[in-house]
């Protein structure tokens, strides 16, 4: 999998965080630079680990299902980017805007198991883990910090259509992956 296309993951996988990160924002009075801070990390490390663990597990079941690997990244990809459109043009959940560290890990934990399931795929296409699980938590990591403060700035009227550019980037990733393991592009 070449770089672009895994910053273009990463920014995808992050789309959940960010628009979180934009939901605490909303529920400042003030502009905190800490919560910005601990938004991006606890996304950014939950985002980083995830596909790590997933890796590992899709890397142990690759000698049985080498034949459709492409087929389970192309749906994992397109069922999470599914799910994150879909999810997109529903009304907004309440979500708890407080910075406490566990409401902050229950969500990071939330938001990343798409990662999980992300690193499943990326075992079967043997790529290096390290360096898209860095690049994954580093651009979840600035997403998140900018979200908070997006958020404290600008609102409601960004976290849907943050979720719904995430989605339609995993689909469109999902596709080209199997695309190219089928031999059409």
């Amino acid at each position: 999998m070449k770089t672009l296309n895994l910053i273009f993951m990463a920014i995808g996988l992050a789309m959940d965080a960010f628009a979180a990160s934009i939901c605490k924002g909303m529920g400042q009075s003030r502009m905190q630079w800490k919560n910005a801070l601990k938004a991006g990390l606890f996304f950014g490390i939950f985002q980083a680990l995830m596909p790590l663990l997933g890796y590992w597990a899709g890397s142990r079941f690759e000698h049985l299902i080498k034949t459709a690997d492409h087929w389970i990244a192309f749906g994992l990809l397109g069922f999470i980017g599914g799910r994150m459109i879909i999810g997109s043009f529903r009304p907004n959940k309440p979500v708890d805007c407080s910075f406490r560290f566990r409401p902050m890990l229950i969500l990071a934990f939330a938001t990343s198991i798409d990662a999980l399931a992300v690193g499943i795929s990326l075992g079967f296409l043997q790529i290096n883990i390290v360096k898209a699980a860095i690049l994954i938590g580093s651009v979840t990591f600035v997403m998140s910090f900018a979200g908070v403060k997006l958020g404290y700035i600008f609102g409601a009227r960004l976290s849907s259509k943050a979720e719904l550019l995430g989605g339609i980037i995993l689909v469109l990733i999902g596709v080209k992956i199997l695309l190219e393991h089928t031999g059409i592009i």
